[in-house]
Protein backbone atom coordinates (compact mmCIF):
# COMPACT_ATOMS: atom_id res chain seq x y z
CA UNK A 1 0.00 0.00 0.00
CA UNK A 2 1.21 3.73 -0.75
CA UNK A 3 2.19 6.15 1.74
CA UNK A 4 -0.82 7.60 3.59
CA UNK A 5 -2.49 10.95 1.79
CA UNK A 6 -5.11 13.20 3.59
CA UNK A 7 -8.09 12.15 1.42
CA UNK A 8 -8.53 9.15 -0.13
CA UNK A 9 -11.33 8.09 -3.27
CA UNK A 10 -12.49 4.51 -3.83
CA UNK A 11 -14.92 4.40 -6.83
CA UNK A 12 -16.34 1.37 -7.99
CA UNK A 13 -16.81 0.75 -11.98
CA UNK A 14 -19.31 -0.95 -13.25
CA UNK A 15 -19.84 -0.41 -17.35
CA UNK A 16 -18.47 2.88 -16.46
CA UNK A 17 -15.84 3.50 -19.10
CA UNK A 18 -17.22 6.40 -20.65
CA UNK A 19 -17.53 7.88 -17.60
CA UNK A 20 -15.32 6.85 -14.97
CA UNK A 21 -12.35 8.88 -17.13
CA UNK A 22 -14.50 12.59 -16.32
CA UNK A 23 -15.03 11.27 -12.48
CA UNK A 24 -11.53 11.09 -12.13
CA UNK A 25 -10.45 14.66 -14.13
CA UNK A 26 -13.27 16.41 -11.78
CA UNK A 27 -11.45 15.16 -8.55
CA UNK A 28 -7.86 16.06 -10.18
CA UNK A 29 -9.22 19.76 -10.83
CA UNK A 30 -11.44 20.32 -7.99
CA UNK A 31 -8.41 19.00 -5.29
CA UNK A 32 -4.87 19.70 -7.52
CA UNK A 33 -3.17 21.22 -4.40
CA UNK A 34 -4.24 18.50 -1.98
CA UNK A 35 -2.77 15.31 -1.28
CA UNK A 36 -5.24 12.29 -2.44
CA UNK A 37 -5.31 9.38 -4.15
CA UNK A 38 -8.09 7.93 -6.27
CA UNK A 39 -8.94 3.75 -6.24
CA UNK A 40 -10.35 2.55 -8.87
CA UNK A 41 -12.38 -0.88 -8.51
CA UNK A 42 -13.49 -2.84 -11.96
CA UNK A 43 -15.93 -5.10 -10.42
CA UNK A 44 -16.27 -7.80 -13.79
CA UNK A 45 -17.69 -5.23 -16.25
CA UNK A 46 -18.87 -5.67 -19.14
CA UNK A 47 -17.83 -3.27 -21.67
CA UNK A 48 -14.09 -1.27 -21.98
CA UNK A 49 -13.90 -0.15 -18.15
CA UNK A 50 -10.59 -1.66 -17.89
CA UNK A 51 -8.85 -0.17 -20.89
CA UNK A 52 -10.34 3.07 -19.71
CA UNK A 53 -9.16 2.93 -15.85
CA UNK A 54 -5.34 1.86 -17.33
CA UNK A 55 -5.74 4.95 -19.31
CA UNK A 56 -6.50 6.84 -16.22
CA UNK A 57 -4.29 5.51 -14.03
CA UNK A 58 -1.51 6.34 -16.64
CA UNK A 59 -2.91 10.27 -17.08
CA UNK A 60 -2.11 10.36 -13.15
CA UNK A 61 0.03 7.84 -12.26
CA UNK A 62 1.13 9.57 -8.98
CA UNK A 63 -2.12 9.37 -7.30
CA UNK A 64 -4.80 6.47 -9.08
CA UNK A 65 -4.65 3.43 -7.65
CA UNK A 66 -5.98 0.25 -10.11
CA UNK A 67 -7.91 -2.85 -8.95
CA UNK A 68 -9.11 -5.41 -11.68
CA UNK A 69 -11.05 -7.88 -10.08
CA UNK A 70 -11.47 -11.45 -11.32
CA UNK A 71 -15.75 -11.34 -11.72
CA UNK A 72 -18.25 -9.42 -10.56
CA UNK A 73 -18.94 -9.58 -6.95
CA UNK A 74 -21.27 -6.45 -6.56
CA UNK A 75 -20.57 -2.95 -5.60
CA UNK A 76 -20.38 -3.40 -1.95
CA UNK A 77 -17.82 -6.05 -2.50
CA UNK A 78 -16.09 -3.97 -4.75
CA UNK A 79 -16.10 -0.29 -2.37
CA UNK A 80 -15.06 -2.78 0.34
CA UNK A 81 -11.98 -3.90 -1.89
CA UNK A 82 -11.08 -0.45 -2.71
CA UNK A 83 -11.32 0.56 0.83
CA UNK A 84 -8.72 -2.26 1.99
CA UNK A 85 -6.28 -0.27 -0.74
CA UNK A 86 -6.91 3.10 1.14
CA UNK A 87 -4.27 5.33 2.77
CA UNK A 88 -6.18 8.18 3.36
CA UNK A 89 -7.15 10.10 7.10
CA UNK A 90 -10.48 10.09 5.17
CA UNK A 91 -12.38 8.50 2.26
CA UNK A 92 -14.91 9.64 0.06
CA UNK A 93 -16.85 6.62 -1.69
CA UNK A 94 -18.26 8.17 -5.28
CA UNK A 95 -20.10 6.27 -8.46
CA UNK A 96 -18.36 6.20 -11.80
CA UNK A 97 -21.17 7.27 -13.47
CA UNK A 98 -21.02 11.05 -12.70
CA UNK A 99 -24.61 11.26 -10.68
CA UNK A 100 -22.61 11.52 -7.14
CA UNK A 101 -20.44 14.96 -7.94
CA UNK A 102 -17.13 14.98 -7.07
CA UNK A 103 -17.73 19.21 -6.82
CA UNK A 104 -19.93 17.90 -3.27
CA UNK A 105 -17.28 16.70 -1.94
CA UNK A 106 -15.17 19.49 -0.77
CA UNK A 107 -18.47 19.97 1.33
CA UNK A 108 -18.52 16.86 3.00
CA UNK A 109 -14.99 17.04 3.91
CA UNK A 110 -15.26 20.06 5.37
CA UNK A 111 -18.46 18.75 7.39
CA UNK A 112 -16.93 15.69 9.06
CA UNK A 113 -13.51 17.69 10.00
CA UNK A 114 -15.22 20.70 11.47
CA UNK A 115 -18.09 18.59 13.32
CA UNK A 116 -15.44 15.32 14.34
CA UNK A 117 -17.91 12.80 12.41
CA UNK A 118 -16.95 9.53 11.63
CA UNK A 119 -19.08 9.24 8.50
CA UNK A 120 -20.80 12.35 6.61
CA UNK A 121 -23.60 10.87 3.89
CA UNK A 122 -25.17 12.94 1.26
CA UNK A 123 -28.87 13.41 1.20
CA UNK A 124 -29.97 13.75 -2.26
CA UNK A 125 -31.63 17.42 -2.91
CA UNK A 126 -33.73 15.54 -5.98
CA UNK A 127 -32.78 12.12 -7.14
CA UNK A 128 -32.17 11.29 -10.62
CA UNK A 129 -32.61 7.64 -10.40
CA UNK A 130 -35.16 4.86 -12.08
CA UNK A 131 -38.25 5.13 -10.49
CA UNK A 132 -37.70 1.15 -9.31
CA UNK A 133 -34.49 2.02 -7.51
CA UNK A 134 -35.98 5.35 -6.42
CA UNK A 135 -38.56 2.50 -4.95
CA UNK A 136 -35.81 0.26 -3.98
CA UNK A 137 -34.35 2.51 -1.91
CA UNK A 138 -37.28 4.05 0.00
CA UNK A 139 -38.07 0.48 1.20
CA UNK A 140 -34.30 -0.22 2.14
CA UNK A 141 -34.61 3.02 3.70
CA UNK A 142 -37.40 1.63 5.88
CA UNK A 143 -36.43 -1.79 6.79
CA UNK A 144 -33.07 -0.31 7.60
CA UNK A 145 -34.59 2.28 10.67
CA UNK A 146 -36.57 -0.77 11.85
CA UNK A 147 -34.03 -3.46 11.52
CA UNK A 148 -30.77 -1.92 12.06
CA UNK A 149 -31.48 0.73 13.95
CA UNK A 150 -30.97 3.83 11.33
CA UNK A 151 -31.74 6.98 12.76
CA UNK A 152 -35.17 7.99 11.12
CA UNK A 153 -33.90 11.37 9.69
CA UNK A 154 -30.50 9.95 7.78
CA UNK A 155 -30.36 8.39 4.36
CA UNK A 156 -28.33 6.16 3.70
CA UNK A 157 -26.73 7.30 0.17
CA UNK A 158 -23.80 5.60 -1.76
CA UNK A 159 -21.98 8.86 -1.63
CA UNK A 160 -20.18 9.72 1.78
CA UNK A 161 -17.08 10.39 3.34
CA UNK A 162 -15.36 8.28 5.97
CA UNK A 163 -12.76 8.67 8.66
CA UNK A 164 -9.89 6.13 8.94
CA UNK A 165 -11.29 5.12 12.15
CA UNK A 166 -14.22 3.96 10.62
CA UNK A 167 -12.42 2.47 7.38
CA UNK A 168 -10.19 0.40 9.41
CA UNK A 169 -13.04 -0.90 11.68
CA UNK A 170 -15.16 -2.22 8.64
CA UNK A 171 -12.37 -3.74 7.01
CA UNK A 172 -11.89 -5.89 9.33
CA UNK A 173 -15.54 -7.30 8.40
CA UNK A 174 -14.59 -10.87 6.48
CA UNK A 175 -17.74 -12.37 5.23
CA UNK A 176 -18.51 -12.88 2.16
CA UNK A 177 -22.08 -10.95 1.93
CA UNK A 178 -21.02 -7.14 3.15
CA UNK A 179 -23.47 -4.17 3.34
CA UNK A 180 -21.37 -1.14 3.90
CA UNK A 181 -23.88 1.02 5.46
CA UNK A 182 -24.45 -2.12 8.33
CA UNK A 183 -21.25 -2.29 9.02
CA UNK A 184 -20.77 1.49 9.45
CA UNK A 185 -24.08 1.34 11.77
CA UNK A 186 -22.64 -0.96 14.00
CA UNK A 187 -19.63 0.40 14.59
CA UNK A 188 -20.91 3.86 15.02
CA UNK A 189 -23.30 6.38 15.74
CA UNK A 190 -21.43 9.41 15.14
CA UNK A 191 -23.28 9.97 11.49
CA UNK A 192 -23.81 13.48 9.70
CA UNK A 193 -25.16 14.74 6.59
CA UNK A 194 -25.72 17.38 4.17
CA UNK A 195 -27.92 18.31 1.00
CA UNK A 196 -25.99 17.80 -2.25
CA UNK A 197 -26.50 17.26 -5.90
CA UNK A 198 -27.58 14.44 -7.82
CA UNK A 199 -26.91 14.94 -11.12
CA UNK A 200 -28.43 12.42 -14.42
CA UNK A 201 -26.38 10.20 -15.31
CA UNK A 202 -23.69 10.99 -18.01
CA UNK A 203 -24.46 7.15 -19.51
CA UNK A 204 -27.78 6.79 -19.82
CA UNK A 205 -28.26 3.65 -18.92
CA UNK A 206 -28.71 2.61 -15.44
CA UNK A 207 -27.13 -0.60 -13.73
CA UNK A 208 -29.03 -1.17 -11.24
CA UNK A 209 -31.59 -4.34 -11.78
CA UNK A 210 -34.10 -5.44 -9.93
CA UNK A 211 -31.86 -8.79 -8.84
CA UNK A 212 -29.49 -6.02 -7.65
CA UNK A 213 -32.07 -4.23 -5.58
CA UNK A 214 -33.17 -7.56 -4.28
CA UNK A 215 -29.87 -8.68 -3.72
CA UNK A 216 -29.01 -5.64 -1.71
CA UNK A 217 -32.38 -5.97 0.48
CA UNK A 218 -31.36 -9.75 1.33
CA UNK A 219 -27.95 -8.87 2.25
CA UNK A 220 -29.39 -6.24 5.01
CA UNK A 221 -32.26 -8.25 5.84
CA UNK A 222 -30.29 -11.52 6.68
CA UNK A 223 -26.78 -10.41 7.31
CA UNK A 224 -26.79 -7.76 9.83
CA UNK A 225 -30.27 -8.90 11.65
CA UNK A 226 -31.92 -11.62 13.92
CA UNK A 227 -35.75 -9.87 13.37
CA UNK A 228 -36.27 -12.40 10.41
CA UNK A 229 -35.92 -15.16 12.42
CA UNK A 230 -37.50 -13.35 15.46
CA UNK A 231 -40.95 -12.57 12.84
CA UNK A 232 -40.47 -16.11 11.69
CA UNK A 233 -41.07 -17.36 14.90
CA UNK A 234 -43.44 -15.35 15.73
CA UNK A 235 -45.30 -15.94 12.92
CA UNK A 236 -45.60 -19.52 13.09
CA UNK A 237 -46.63 -18.85 16.73
CA UNK A 238 -49.46 -16.56 15.30
CA UNK A 239 -50.54 -19.42 13.28
CA UNK A 240 -50.66 -22.03 15.84
CA UNK A 241 -52.40 -19.97 18.11
CA UNK A 242 -54.97 -18.89 15.29
CA UNK A 243 -55.11 -22.49 14.47
CA UNK A 244 -56.66 -24.17 17.86
CA UNK A 245 -59.65 -21.77 18.17
CA UNK A 246 -60.76 -22.55 14.89
CA UNK A 247 -60.26 -26.35 15.23
CA UNK A 248 -62.91 -25.61 18.18
CA UNK A 249 -65.03 -23.69 16.21
CA UNK A 250 -65.33 -26.59 13.34
CA UNK A 251 -66.24 -28.95 16.01
CA UNK A 252 -68.70 -26.78 17.94
CA UNK A 253 -70.60 -25.99 14.15
CA UNK A 254 -70.36 -29.82 13.41
CA UNK A 255 -71.63 -31.12 16.87
CA UNK A 256 -74.24 -28.35 17.97
CA UNK A 257 -74.88 -25.74 14.97
CA UNK A 258 -75.33 -27.48 12.08
CA UNK A 259 -74.74 -31.22 11.81
CA UNK A 260 -75.15 -31.70 8.37
CA UNK A 261 -72.65 -29.81 6.99
CA UNK A 262 -69.78 -31.04 5.07
CA UNK A 263 -66.31 -31.00 5.72
CA UNK A 264 -65.18 -31.11 2.01
CA UNK A 265 -62.05 -32.10 0.29
CA UNK A 266 -61.43 -28.38 -0.76
CA UNK A 267 -61.86 -26.90 2.74
CA UNK A 268 -58.77 -29.40 4.16
CA UNK A 269 -56.80 -29.45 1.53
CA UNK A 270 -56.89 -25.01 1.44
CA UNK A 271 -55.97 -25.33 5.65
CA UNK A 272 -52.51 -28.08 4.35
CA UNK A 273 -51.44 -25.44 1.41
CA UNK A 274 -51.68 -22.67 4.12
CA UNK A 275 -49.86 -24.40 7.05
CA UNK A 276 -47.32 -25.85 4.26
CA UNK A 277 -46.55 -21.99 3.26
CA UNK A 278 -46.02 -20.86 6.29
CA UNK A 279 -43.75 -23.96 7.14
CA UNK A 280 -41.83 -23.51 4.14
CA UNK A 281 -41.33 -19.29 4.73
CA UNK A 282 -39.97 -20.18 8.04
CA UNK A 283 -37.76 -23.40 6.60
CA UNK A 284 -36.39 -21.27 3.82
CA UNK A 285 -35.33 -17.90 6.22
CA UNK A 286 -33.54 -20.48 8.14
CA UNK A 287 -31.90 -22.01 5.34
CA UNK A 288 -30.79 -18.80 4.19
CA UNK A 289 -29.27 -18.22 6.92
CA UNK A 290 -27.38 -21.67 7.66
CA UNK A 291 -26.56 -21.03 3.52
CA UNK A 292 -24.39 -17.89 4.10
CA UNK A 293 -23.43 -18.83 7.79
CA UNK A 294 -21.68 -22.11 5.64
CA UNK A 295 -20.44 -19.75 2.55
CA UNK A 296 -18.49 -17.55 5.20
CA UNK A 297 -17.05 -20.41 7.09
CA UNK A 298 -16.18 -22.27 3.74
CA UNK A 299 -14.39 -19.20 2.89
CA UNK A 300 -16.07 -17.77 0.35
CA UNK A 301 -14.31 -14.51 -0.78
CA UNK A 302 -15.80 -11.00 -0.44
CA UNK A 303 -13.93 -10.37 -3.45
CA UNK A 304 -10.59 -11.77 -5.61
CA UNK A 305 -8.07 -9.40 -7.28
CA UNK A 306 -6.71 -10.46 -10.31
CA UNK A 307 -4.10 -7.62 -10.70
CA UNK A 308 -3.60 -4.45 -8.56
CA UNK A 309 -1.86 -1.22 -10.54
CA UNK A 310 -0.31 1.01 -7.57
CA UNK A 311 -0.02 4.87 -8.32
CA UNK A 312 3.61 5.79 -8.30
CA UNK A 313 5.34 6.44 -5.50
CA UNK A 314 7.18 9.81 -5.20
Amino acid sequence: MGASVELSFVIPVYNGGPTVGHVVQRIHELFASADIEVVLVNDGSQDDSERACLAVSETYPDTVTFLHLARNFGEHNAVLAGLNHTSGAYVAVLDDDGQTPPDEVPRMYDAIRSKNYDVVYGRYRRKQHTWLRNLGSRFNDRLATVMLKKPPDLYLSSFKVMNRFVVTEITKYKGAFPYIDGLILRTTGNLGQIDVDHRERENSQSNYTLRRLFLLWLNMFLNFSMAPLRVASLLGTIVSMLTLPLLVAIVIDKLYVNPDVTLGLPTLLLIVVFFAGVQLLILGTIGEYLGRLFLDHSGSPQFVVRYVKWRRQA
